[in-house]
């Protein structure tokens, strides 16, 4: 059975430093930070909970953050199930910290050879792909 577990993102006004701050002006400016909340804590709650109940033997998180290593870490010695990890980032983006029974890194090519068309049509019309896609 496959389940997802989402999230949602929260954007806000914040303010912070520049990277490269100029000789004279300001160094601190304000900017709008969006954050995703909730997906990581979901998850790890959903894998520790199936685990624990012995809902799965194998489990596969489609991830890089490294906030996930201490749940797949108990899902696999505390309950012997097995976790693997599918990285949707480029290789050299990789969380190190991410440590499981199996790893995968998710390419892009066979990535978009899985994508439906950006036009699709039935028989009440068109449906377009959204362009931010």
């Amino acid at each position: 059975m496959i389940e997802l577990y989402f999230g949602h993102y929260v954007t806000h006004p914040t303010r912070m430093a520049l990277a490269k701050p100029p000789q004279s002006g300001p160094r601190i400016v304000e900017v709008l930070k969006t954050e995703e909340k909730g997906s990581d804590v979901n998850l790890a709650s959903y894998l520790l909970l199936d685990a624990s109940k012995g809902r799965c033997t194998t489990a596969v998180v489609i991830t890089n953050d490294s906030d996930l290593a201490e749940p797949i870490r108990i899902a696999e010695e505390e309950f012997g199930t097995r976790v693997g990890v599918i990285n949707p980032h480029p290789t050299r983006r990789r969380s190190r910290k991410l440590q499981s029974t199996f790893f995968k890194q998710l390419r892009s090519g066979p990535l978009a050879g899985c994508q439906l068309p950006p036009v699709l049509v039935d028989e009440q019309g068109a449906i377009h792909k959204p362009t931010r896609w």
